[in-house]
């Protein structure tokens, strides 16, 4: 069995950073919709016209509160990279 010895500084350090990777992990999960910027980075597109087309052919599920706000399913995104996996050999 290995024994760390950690300072106080360091430990309380080690805490805040433990926290906040936990709380930015479940702010992730609790969001179900999610903005076009977030959604380019999940599918690893970087043109607005790709993610525009997936939304116009219904790839993915999208919800438009207001004219100028347009906010993708995360759960959908995940379900359109799913179905587009390909196993290996």
């Amino acid at each position: 069995m290995q024994v760390i010895c950690l300072g106080e500084d360091a430990f309380f350090e080690l805490i805040d950073k433990l926290v906040e990777h936990i709380d930015q992990r479940f702010d992730e999960r609790q969001q179900k919709w999610i903005d076009g910027s977030d959604a380019m980075k999940m599918l690893n597109i970087k043109a607005l016209s790709t993610l525009q087309g997936l939304r116009n052919e219904g790839e993915i599920r999208y919800s438009q509160p207001s004219k100028k706000i347009i906010l993708y399913d995360r759960d959908s995104i995940n379900d359109y990279l799913e179905k587009h996996a390909k196993d290996t050999f």
